[in-house]
């Protein structure tokens, strides 16, 4: 009689003795979102809707569904990918380890995050502090869109925190920011802003609490964590330098599991929900790489920040890595990776010296052109965390929103370049870059 083989269900590893690089790759190996403890890579889910075995059952699921607060981490019932499905919902649990969080919602793109969780957290009337340098989408956010719910946007310079009290009001619900600030890497002291919050907070009840949501795509999880700074909620374009590749978009809010079943809904009722063939390639290629890729970006941005500030021909750079760099200290302050070391990042912006700006917009332009016609290893493109190289003017670009007189206000320099780390050998791209600075 042949021998009857059982399957044994693996017991959970303690995994706190391991470190978060190893995390990365590996995730939960039992995870109550999907059972796929012999699968060494987790399998894609393609299916928008699940079959249910029962009318009650799917009572049952449609009652469990963003009620996390009444009924707690029960396994999931998938109904509808709208609602939540395996990928996303593995996907959600590791950024949510990652970033020190509670929990993760994922969303379409960034900016489906950044709306989600500004929406959570404001009604009509309530204000938002922001710093005076953002995302040019999410400035057209603010401009555009927020008039018409009433929402009251405050833009000012939060690299001098205590200009919060400048204007802070009975009605102020959100600070809002990024750290470092896109595109001219401004930072932030989450710190310091937490402690004025929570000053602040001490006077106020529950339903009146300052929220802080901070946008950590530049610095990616691996250099910077703002929820162990004293952020409440951490946000990131998965386009980004977590996704890794250029591939697929995204975006996640990350926070504290009370705020779940609001994400959750926002998300069904609004429908900005990231497709399963995304989660999974993020989940399996983008998140598990995240590590090695920033080493080796930030070794390279360092090198090329160098090579950039002792260059004749340019004005600035702005790097956090470099020592003469204004925000040098906080950065080594707040930007450190899994093992404590200091992670500047990957992105670099810096300007062209010119007799007048005209003079610098006009080479600036020769500049950009040149690398789009002639650089192999620089790409004229926006986006950034990709494995190619990526430069752009942001004045033109990714922050057209903002009208050319409104540019300084916005700590944008009309003539400034912004310039992702890729993969590439550093040889190479500096190599490229000497060549495009000859000609102007």
């Amino acid at each position: 009689m042949a021998n009857e083989i059982t399957t044994k269900k693996r017991a959970p590893v303690d995994d706190t003795k391991y470190s978060m690089d190893t995390h990365m790759i590996y995730g939960k190996d039992v995870s109550d979102k999907w059972d796929y403890s012999h699968h060494v890579t987790a399998p894609i889910s393609s299916s928008t809707t699940f079959r249910l075995d029962s009318v009650e059952r799917g009572t049952q699921g449609f009652m469990q569904f963003a009620n996390t607060e009444l009924l707690g981490d029960q396994a999931p019932i998938f109904i509808y990918d709208r609602l939540g499905e395996p990928n996303k919902d593995m996907l959600e649990e590791n950024l949510a380890y990652v970033e020190k969080g509670e929990t993760a919602v994922s969303f379409a793109s960034g900016m489906g995050a950044i709306s989600a969780a500004l929406g959570i957290l404001t009604n009509s009337s309530d204000e938002i502090i922001t710093h005076t340098t953002l995302y040019g989408c999410t400035i057209s956010l603010f401009n555009n869109w927020y008039p018409r719910y009433k929402i009251k946007v405050s833009t000012i310079d939060l690299s001098q925190p205590k200009n919060i009290f400048n204007v802070l009001t009975e009605k102020t619900k959100v600070v809002y920011f990024e750290t470092p600030a896109n595109p001219n890497l401004e930072i932030v002291d989450v710190g310091a802003i937490a402690e004025i919050v929570k000053e602040v907070n001490k006077t106020r009840e529950d339903q009146y609490q300052i929220k802080i949501v901070v946008d950590n795509t530049f610095a990616t999880p691996f250099c910077q964590r703002p929820i162990e700074l004293g952020a409440d909620f951490v946000i990131h374009s998965l386009t980004k330098g977590i996704g890794g590749f250029g591939t697929d978009m995204g975006g996640v809010v990350i926070g504290k599991k009370k705020y779940r079943d609001l994400l959750l809904l926002y998300r069904k009722d609004f429908g900005a929900v990231l497709n399963t063939k995304s989660a999974w390639a993020i989940l399996t290629y983008g998140l598990p790489t995240l590590a090695v890729r920033l080493r080796h970006q930030i070794k390279s941005a360092m090198r090329i920040a160098e090579f950039l500030n002792s260059h004749p021909k340019i004005e600035f750079v702005n790097y956090p890595g470099l020592s003469s760099y204004k925000y040098y200290d906080l950065a080594k302050k707040q930007m450190i990776d899994f093992n404590g070391n200091f992670a500047p990042g990957s992105m670099l912006y810096f300007g062209l010296k010119g007799n007048s700006p005209a003079d610098t917009k006009e080479k600036t332009r020769m500049f950009m052109n040149y690398v789009a016609d002639n650089a192999y290893t620089m790409t004229l493109a926006v986006s950034l965390g990709h494995t190619r190289t990526l430069i752009e003017h942001p004045a033109s670009m990714t922050h057209s929103v903002v009208p050319p007189e409104e540019l300084a206000e916005r700590g944008i320099d009309p003539g400034g370049v912004r310039l992702a780390i890729g993969l590439e050998n550093t040889d190479d791209i500096l190599l490229d870059l000497d060549e495009a600075l000859r000609i102007i």
